[in-house]
């Protein structure tokens, strides 16, 4: 894949090297500027009140109180530096690759979404704090659609090498593609209405629901690589088939055989292998967008 030398996306969060937590570790740490405000709420009779209030919830729901005590005091919150953080040579070329092909799902999806609203990647390492909750590495890449950002520790993708045997740049172009596409569903409406449907569903079917979900994003990396590669032929020889493998790669039917020996459909969240590689493909094929209409699929 050519990336060298190409645009790199402004909207990168660099959180490499930082604690995902403040006090008590696993939580989002408080500015200083909100110290003052907070003990002066913490001792007065209201501020008893909502201490006892905030432990309760603590206590029934496994809630950071200290998250809590910060909405009530106002600010943004801070991420404690660990160290400094140097990355290795190699994993600086990946952060550098990782925001040209953000950049070129910006110049894409801006053009094809009017008033498009690019979401934000934050590269992480070890564990990280978003708007959907505390995830560690071994989480892989995510989308979290409360604070529309992507989440990426780029570790995952010598795992993706060394697990899976998907290896090569655009293999990993292809997973940033995939959780783009997932924002796109955000923007579209779509993940809003899947998850109005959590709690209606039974598990079984609400986890068919997600398959679908995940095979459009599927699809729409599909897109992305074909109106990318007739913009700017970044495509090299080999290209495609990197991220076909990588389709296949982390399917749930390969995935729940390589770790169990067995494969459980009904609990397949992402879908399997052959389903996986076909929207791929049908998304890179076509270069349509209208047709990834996987909700109301016959076949997947």
């Amino acid at each position: 894949m050519k990336w060298q030398g190409r645009r790199k996306s402004s909207n990168i969060e660099d959180r490499r090297g930082q604690s995902a937590g403040g006090f008590g570790g696993g939580g989002r740490g408080i500015s200083p500027m909100l110290l003052i405000p907070l003990f002066r709420l913490l001792f007065s009779k209201v501020g008893l009140i909502i201490v006892a209030v905030l432990l309760a919830l603590m206590f029934l729901t496994g809630t950071n109180p200290i998250a809590l005590l910060q909405q009530f005091v106002g600010g943004e919150p801070q991420y404690a530096q660990s160290t400094t953080y140097t990355p290795s040579p190699e994993e600086q070329a990946l952060a550098d690759q990782t925001a040209v092909v953000l950049a070129d799902t910006e110049d894409f999806w801006s053009k094809e979404i009017p008033g498009y609203r690019a979401p934000t990647l934050v590269l992480f390492s070890g564990q990280v704090n978003s708007a959907c909750g505390l995830a560690s590495s071994a989480s892989g890449p995510f989308y979290c659609p409360d604070d529309e950002k992507l989440y990426i520790d780029l570790s995952f993708f010598n795992e993706m090498e060394r697990k899976f045997g998907a290896a090569g740049d655009f293999a990993q172009a292809y997973v940033v593609g995939h959780e783009v596409g997932h924002h796109i569903q955000k923007l579209t409406g779509t993940m809003d209405k899947v998850n109005a449907m959590r709690g209606q569903l039974s598990d079984v079917e609400f986890n068919k629901l997600m398959v679908r979900v995940e095979l459009q994003a599927d699809f729409y990396a599909g897109v992305w690589a074909n109106h990318t590669q007739k913009a700017t032929g970044f495509m090299e020889p080999g290209d495609l088939e990197e991220a076909l493998n990588a389709a296949s790669a982390i399917g749930d039917d390969r995935l729940q055989k390589q770790a169990t020996g067995r494969v459980v459909p009904d609990s397949f969240t992402h879908g399997t292998s052959a389903q996986r590689v076909r929207w791929f493909r049908k998304g890179f094929e076509s270069g349509d967008v209208s047709q990834g209409d996987t909700f109301n699929a016959t076949e997947l």
